[in-house]
């Protein structure tokens, strides 16, 4: 199936480096959101999303990139991030708005995934941050079985 991935990440390039994993193994191109043709979305049988995540959801440029999608009947999608605190049900609650709006789309989101990543907003900066080193090799392996069940 012919995939594409569509990342957010600036900070650290923690979501890019997983966005790398997954496109290593689906053999897809990564593409920032800023350079994504949505019409060109069409040619693909699945789309990721992936950005970190911010105040419990995902940074607002994929949020708002996410509104300005064409209607997509039963496309296939999944979503992506990484944070400072993981955990499934975390996750799940983080992906809650951009899920909303990719369904509100007509996307069928097939899978989900997230990793901690390396944080050093707010105070956090003062301390040297939290999660150094993050995503490490093992999170990139679980990204990377990740896509394999994609497959």
């Amino acid at each position: 199936m012919k995939s594409i991935i569509i990342v957010h990440s600036y900070h650290h390039k923690n979501t890019e480096k997983i966005a790398h994993a997954i496109a290593e193994t689906l053999d897809a191109p990564v593409q920032h959101l800023q350079n994504v043709n949505t019409e060109d979305l069409r040619k693909y049988g699945l789309v990721g999303f992936g950005a970190g995540i911010d105040s419990g959801k995902h940074y607002t440029p994929m949020l708002e990139f996410a509104k300005t999608l064409p209607d997509a009947k039963d496309k296939k999608a999944f979503i992506f991030s990484t944070n400072g605190v993981g955990g499934k049900k975390k996750m799940l609650r983080d992906h809650a708005a951009l899920r909303n709006l990719l369904t509100s789309k007509g996307y069928c989101i097939v899978d989900e995934f997230s990793c901690v990543g390396f944080n050093t907003n707010s105070v956090l900066k003062y301390m040297g941050g939290m999660n150094k080193g993050r995503p490490n090799a093992e999170d990139l392996k679980q990204a990377a079985d990740f896509a394999n069940k994609l497959l």
